[in-house]
């Protein structure tokens, strides 16, 4: 886990590590899809033991004020951001933070998101 998060930091230079509150529901989903209680186990631990070194960025009145205008806004121009990903790119936003991903092809739908890709 350290491992994770020093390279998460490396990337994100001198930014605060955090999660939004929508990126944990994203992993906590992927508890429940796990193809065995084996794998379940171990994706509970691994966000168990990554809540215990980074602090989880609520979801507020107004970053769902900030996600509703960027989506009516890319919406108007045809281009249509998932749920998920706009909410997470609108708590960034509205905190002043990058985003740190592994894929960053919805992301870069959000204008003035600032992305880092983590290989």
């Amino acid at each position: 886990m350290a491992q994770l998060l020093r390279r998460i930091a490396s990337v994100a230079r001198d930014q605060e590590v955090a999660i939004s509150s929508i990126g944990l529901t994203e992993l906590v989903h992927g508890i429940y899809r796990a193809p065995s209680a084996e794998v379940r186990v171990r994706r509970e631990a691994f966000i168990h033991d990554l809540l215990t070194d980074l602090e989880v960025v609520a979801y507020r009145k107004s970053t769902a004020f900030l996600a509703g205008r960027i989506d009516a806004e890319q919406r108007s121009v045809g281009v249509t951001i998932p749920s998920m990903d706009l909410l997470i790119g609108a708590t960034a936003l509205e905190l002043g933070f990058s985003v740190v991903t592994v894929n960053l092809r919805h992301f870069q739908l959000i204008p003035g998101l600032i992305l880092h890709r983590l290989d």
